[in-house]
């Protein structure tokens, strides 16, 4: 009789701790009703990142989210390793930003399988198979190579002879890279005084734009303007562009993306002379997005982030409010 008080107990037990324990691959969240998520973060490499990284953990922190972090230093491999390491601990939610437009299908098909649900931050994937993730929280890539595009064409609105364009591009295959060179190339694109006579990727860091500029200042004598897919590409360029004793902002005319602080700086100094914005702080919108694809309730497909410009006037008034 005991002992069959005592199987009963136990199964009574077992069962308890089982009710207890869910939200793994059902992705409905923790018995407390908490939620964790494994989020695989491209790497560090600008300062428009290391404040994305941040605006998701503090985000994480305030919602109550249980938040595991990976850095895949800009490798996709890294990336479809950590994936892979948060559907083995059956985590709630995935979330990423992807290192290159491509080959995602097989590890998002794997979380779905797992009934994981997967939410893109920042930047795009290029599957056919939309099903594969929830939403897509991020900014209008194209358009925002299309404002850069628009600035310069209003400024040399009355040039009668060519203007020689470089192009410091970001990471290979990137959907930033992709979207903004082809926004920035479509609008220039209707006068053909406007030449792109050099066009390379400059990886999204400041080191490698410095590096990339010196060669084509060695190879281009004549450079009207460059436009740089980020501002920290186009700061390492200043480096690069002042060391060849021309003014920056002046001798070359400077686009950049993102309106990180140092950026901005730049852009009030007369070194940068028009910045598009990209906003990093996603974290408080991706937590929202989490929470309800995580109860199963509907998001938009596409959740475009608001942006701006800056001229440096512009950029003088807003400096020090500037949170990243």
């Amino acid at each position: 009789m005991f002992k069959r008080i005592s199987a009963l107990v136990l199964a009574g037990l077992t069962a308890m701790s089982v009710a207890s324990c869910g939200g793994g691959s059902g992705g409905s969240g923790g018995g407390d009703g908490s939620i964790t998520m494994g989020f695989a973060q491209v790497g560090a490499e600008s300062g428009w990142r290391t404040a994305n990284t941040k605006s998701v953990q503090d985000s994480a922190k305030n919602a109550g989210v249980t938040l595991k972090f990976s850095d895949a230093q800009q490798k996709q491999e890294n990336q479809i390793k950590a994936i892979r390491s948060y559907i083995q601990q059956k985590v709630d939610v995935i979330a990423f930003s992807p290192v290159v437009e491509s080959g995602w299908d097989t590890v998002l098909k794997e979380a779905k399988d797992a009934k994981i649900p997967v939410i893109l931050t920042d930047r795009a994937v290029d599957s056919k198979d939309t099903s594969l993730y929830k939403t897509f929280l991020g900014s209008d890539f194209v358009e925002e190579g299309k404002k850069a595009g628009q600035w310069l064409v209003q400024e040399y609105k009355d040039a009668k002879d060519q203007v020689n364009i470089v192009e410091l591009q970001g990471t290979t295959g990137s959907a930033p890279a992709n979207d903004r060179k082809a926004g920035f190339a479509q609008v220039i694109g209707a006068d053909p005084k406007f030449k792109v006579i050099a066009s390379q990727t400059g990886d999204f860091t400041r080191a490698k734009g410095k590096e990339v500029m010196e060669a084509f200042l060695k190879s281009n004598p004549d450079i009207d303007v460059l436009y740089a897919h980020n501002d920290d590409m186009g700061l390492g360029a200043i480096e690069a562009i002042e060391g060849a004793g021309k003014v920056p902002g002046k001798d070359i005319k400077i686009i950049t993306v993102d309106a990180v602080k140092d950026g901005m700086q730049a852009l009030a100094d007369g070194k940068i002379n028009y910045i598009v914005e990209c906003s990093p702080l996603l974290g408080p919108q991706l937590m929202d997005l989490a929470k309800k694809v995580v109860k199963g309730e509907q998001v938009p497909a596409r959740v475009v982030t608001e942006e701006t410009t800056f001229t440096q006037e512009q950029a003088k008034q807003v400096l020090s409010s500037r949170q990243y």
